[in-house]
């Protein structure tokens, strides 16, 4: 028997681990180069270089990432650190309060990325529209981004016409939208597609809304500065459906 080198105990030589090495190099997979921008998060210079709708690209690929379990390999101590000293999001997110839809996770976003504002039925009001003024126009964000999801709880209870201390008020809110709605089937809370129907209504009213009382943000809207959009998640799915 001819003899020669101890053969690698895991059966592969160098030959092919140079090679496999440099498939994975030209794939952008090694080293951490599949995440090419997942390590420190967003900067000023890169928010400031990229239009609305880019913005908007890059939350829907981070929505295909999610979707596809392949998320970003994100240190989040090192976005932590990197952003303690200031911030640059791109976007500010009105968003429900709802358990399984949180956006930065659905979207595959970092720290420092956007601007989350939580509410339930995903309203606008006073202090939200403030909250969007400062991340707009003081603090640079280029996106307005109202979602709304599946089988929300909130557009329930509007529907049913739920009384529940401060719930009352702010369901109140909701109610245009269910007046608004043009359904041919059972209008309740029971019937999932008109509650969805209602939920895609609601962005679209509160949209609005947020143009018609900020004039700051219609003109940042108007002027090309910023974008407003919508979107819709489906829980079943983990889709976000941009509008």
């Amino acid at each position: 028997m001819r003899e020669g080198r101890p053969r690698d105990p895991s059966g592969s030589d160098r030959r092919t681990f140079l090679k496999t090495a440099g498939t994975a190099t030209a794939l952008g997979i090694a080293g951490g180069a599949l995440f090419p921008e997942g390590a420190m998060g967003m900067t000023k210079e890169k928010r400031d270089g990229m239009t609305p709708d880019q913005v908007i690209d890059l939350m829907k690929a981070g929505n295909e990432r999610f979707r596809k379990g392949a998320r970003k390999n994100r240190d989040y101590l090192k976005e932590q650190m990197a952003t303690a000293k200031g911030q640059s999001p791109a976007a500010v997110l009105l968003s429900c309060i709802d358990s399984r839809a949180p956006a930065e996770v659905i979207m595959d976003l970092g720290i420092g990325d956007v601007f989350n504002c939580r509410v339930a039925g995903n309203i606008a009001n006073e202090d939200i529209l403030g909250s969007m003024e400062f991340a707009c126009k003081l603090a640079g964000a280029k996106v307005i981004l109202v979602m709304g999801h599946t089988s929300c709880g909130a557009i329930k209870g509007a529907i049913a016409d739920a009384q529940l201390g401060n719930l009352t008020g702010l369901l109140g809110k909701i109610k245009p939208s269910v007046q608004a709605t043009t359904y041919s089937g059972e209008r309740s809370a029971n019937d999932e597609a008109f509650v969805d129907a209602v939920a895609k209504k609601n962005v679209e009213l509160t949209l609005a809304k947020i143009r018609k009382d900020s004039p700051v943000l219609a003109e940042l809207a108007d002027a090309g500065t910023i974008k407003m959009a919508g979107a819709m998640y489906n829980l079943g799915t983990g889709t976000v459906e941009f509008t």
